[in-house]
């Protein structure tokens, strides 16, 4: 038993002096506890200044059913491929946070599904020390591309305050994560499941930029509008959120989502879910709800997120390939005028 406490806490020294390594064909197995493994091509596109967007891997563990899943992120590593951008699948294997994921490797955590650990900022130190494997939400996704100097996120929706939260005060640290971590995420906006004005009240206390893409008005995940208007404007030291809207072919009907959402929450309050099993549960029971309409609405706007993050990301590649200072960014690309930090 003292054996065991002292392996941790050398396990847990080794996690808060962290060092990279670049991948190898060994897989995590030949890393050292404490090592954050940089798969070969993500490092090799960092060293020489080309475009690197991350994506997180709850969506692979927590998000999609088997193999549909491992079929999405597949095809998002391909998409950002496609438009000039390295992708950066980010996940702990082993207690390893891994930067950039081989196809082995999607293909276990996709097998893994819910049986993996769903990671936010709060579960980094547990995980790495008892060599658990598991899924990155948004803020844990942050944190390691931040720490690698990756400078763009995809994801399909972020976290945010949840329905009742001035009450549960149940808020996702995705959004005091978007405060201190200087990265740009894009995403659909904030899932619809939850309380789209009271996250965005949330994200302007965390001092968060917060644009919307060709729209003023702030998607709602399944649907275009949230009936949130987005006032753009510049913060310091802080992520940005760039919200696009789902394409209008597959967006879902307001009334039909949130019919289902309802039904969800009530249900989900009869059961007694909460904390970090809620959202699993919400989106699977909305999906079971809406006939499987919101899933193919969830893989078509992941990918749509995708292609703007890598348009992101090349442009800033080739900002920083001219000579500009590191810093302050000026991104004026298909509709979208802001600054990045």
């Amino acid at each position: 038993m003292a054996h065991n406490a002292f392996s941790r806490l050398v396990n847990l020294h080794r996690h808060f002096n962290i060092t990279t390594k670049s991948g190898t064909k060994g897989g995590t197995e030949n890393a050292a506890p404490g090592t954050i493994k940089i798969s070969h091509d993500v490092s090799t596109a960092l060293s020489n200044g080309k475009a690197v967007v991350a994506l997180e891997s709850t969506i692979i563990s927590h998000g999609m059913p088997y193999p549909q899943n491992l079929e999405t992120a597949k095809e998002l590593e391909a998409i950002l491929k496609e438009n000039g951008a390295v992708p950066a699948t980010v996940a702990i294997l082993d207690g390893i946070p891994c930067i950039g994921l081989s196809p082995e490797e999607l293909e276990t955590l996709a097998k893994l599904g819910p049986k993996a650990r769903k990671i936010s900022r709060r579960d980094i130190s547990y995980v790495v020390t008892t060599r658990q494997s598991g899924g990155t939400t948004v803020s844990a996704t942050m944190i390691f591309a931040s720490m690698v100097g990756i400078s763009v996120f995809v994801t399909g929706g972020i976290g945010g305050v949840h329905r009742h939260g001035e009450t549960t005060l149940d808020i996702s640290c995705d959004l005091t994560e978007l405060g201190k971590t200087p990265i740009a995420v894009v995403s659909a906006g904030v899932k619809s499941i939850l309380d789209i004005p009271k996250t965005l009240e949330y994200l302007e206390t965390q001092g968060v930029c917060v644009v919307s893409y060709k729209t003023e008005d702030f998607p709602a995940f399944f649907t275009e509008k949230s009936g949130c208007k987005v006032n753009r404007k510049l913060d310091i030291k802080s992520g940005i959120l760039i919200a696009i809207p789902i394409p209008k072919e597959h967006s879902v009907s307001g009334n039909v989502i949130e019919s289902a959402i309802q039904t969800a929450l009530r249900e989900a309050g009869e059961k007694g879910i909460t904390g970090s099993a809620e959202t699993p549960y919400l989106l699977t029971r909305v999906n079971d709800l809406t006939g499987g309409a919101s899933l193919e609405s969830n893989i078509a706007l992941v990918k749509n997120n995708a292609v703007l993050g890598a348009q992101i990301a090349v442009a800033l590649a080739k900002i920083e390939d001219h000579g500009h200072r590191k810093g302050w960014y000026s991104l004026s690309i298909c509709g979208l005028n802001s600054h990045l930090i």
